[in-house]
């Protein structure tokens, strides 16, 4: 994450750049792909953090202060509102990208709320575009048809995205589309394509996945995942693959590959866009489960 100090030039006339400041990585490339030239997009959260369990820093509310827009995922996902927080405290304007998505329910340590994890379906995705090329248009209305034009382009691929991931995941039977994953990321993409998903019990987000995961809570989790009965599990890109390859083998399962779900890739990697990191999930489910 980078503090923005003094003016942001960079436009091909060269007058200074807008700045949205976004939580998380998927955030911030939806903003980028809308804003274009015209915008600095910055992100709180680098490639591989946790959105739950991030405490902010300094540098953040410096970041802040000097933003146009803060653009969030919202329903919780950025734990304890840490970004709406930050947005308040600067008194600076807000784009929370689930307004509008239809909520699945999410168990968040035994309390029914609302499934953060929406963008995990392109159909959501769109909605997430609709609602930052919004939030931009308020700050910038001088270049509206500009973002509805990129929004307008954005919301075609998503659509051509959803046709693809249609035709691949139909190479699965429908008989073993179950995705197991450490806490249940995926209900979205899921419902949106006929799978069953769901957490085996005692598994969640956070650092006790890590090694200090305690014997009572692996004994748990195994057994969960035997009583799904698959042979495949998957598991995020942020989690220790060590401690999951150990408690797959105790279950008598294969780690099928780590999906991409609450971050995006390193910039580099194939997953360092939303439709590099769709894809990458996709074929690593079918490739697992089929």
């Amino acid at each position: 994450m980078a503090v923005i100090t003094g003016p942001i030039f960079g436009q091909e006339d060269g007058s200074e750049k807008f700045l949205a400041v976004c939580s998380t990585t998927q955030v911030a490339d939806f903003t980028r792909e809308i804003g274009g030239d015209r915008w600095q997009v910055n992100c709180v959260l680098a490639p591989g953090q946790d959105p739950h369990t991030y405490e902010i820093k300094p540098g953040d509310s410096r970041l802040v202060a000097e933003a146009d827009v803060c653009i969030q995922n919202g329903w919780h996902l950025e734990g304890h509102d840490w970004m709406l927080n930050l947005a308040k405290d600067a008194n600076k304007p807000l784009v929370t990208c689930v307004t509008g998505v239809k909520p699945l329910d999410f168990d968040e340590d035994g309390t029914i709320v609302e499934d953060p994890h929406a963008w995990l379906s392109p159909i959501n995705a769109a909605i997430y575009v609709r609602n930052i090329t919004e939030g931009l248009k308020k700050v910038d209305p001088e270049h509206a048809a500009e973002y509805d034009a990129r929004s307008d382009y954005y919301v075609t691929q998503l659509r051509s995205l959803h046709a693809w991931i249609q035709k691949e995941v139909n190479k699965v039977p429908r008989a073993k589309r179950v995705l197991i994953s450490h806490h249940d990321a995926f209900q979205y993409f899921a419902t949106t394509y006929g799978f069953k998903s769901a957490a085996p019990a005692g598994w969640s987000t956070g650092d006790e996945i890590g090694a200090g995961i305690t014997p009572q809570r692996r004994a748990e989790v195994v057994a969960s995942i035997r009583s799904y009965k698959v042979k495949a599990i998957f598991v995020e890109t942020s989690v220790n693959p060590q401690v999951v390859r150990q408690i797959a083998r105790d279950a008598g399962v294969t780690v099928a590959g780590a999906l991409y779900a609450d971050s995006m890739g390193p910039e580099g990697s194939v997953a360092e866009k939303y439709f590099g990191m769709m894809r990458e999930n996709v074929i690593k489910i079918v490739s697992g489960l089929k």
